[in-house]
């Protein structure tokens, strides 16, 4: 993995395949890893998770604090709000 590279992992679980779903949709960068128990997401420098990308495949309003719920691990500088989860090295 590149030391320029943002990573987040999250449980495999149902709750969270619709955001694995989003962030590859809106990433096309990322490179998906898929465990038993987890999935692993790199991202060369930046990786966004947007809350309207995820709230469409939900099919519900989606709050991005709901993905602590999910996550294992992050690595990279985090920037969120209502609308968004950021992860980057700026």
């Amino acid at each position: 993995m590149s030391t320029n590279n943002v990573s987040i992992t999250l449980q495999n679980t149902e709750d969270a395949r619709p955001i694995v779903e989003a962030i590859t949709a809106d990433n096309p960068d990322a490179t998906v890893h898929h465990y038993p128990a987890m999935v692993k997401i790199d991202c060369p420098g930046h990786l966004t998770i947007s809350a309207e990308s995820v709230g469409e495949r939900l099919g519900r309003d989606w709050d991005p604090q709901e993905l602590h719920l999910s996550v294992i691990s992050l690595s990279g500088n985090i920037d969120e709000d209502d609308d968004h989860f950021d992860l980057s090295w700026n």
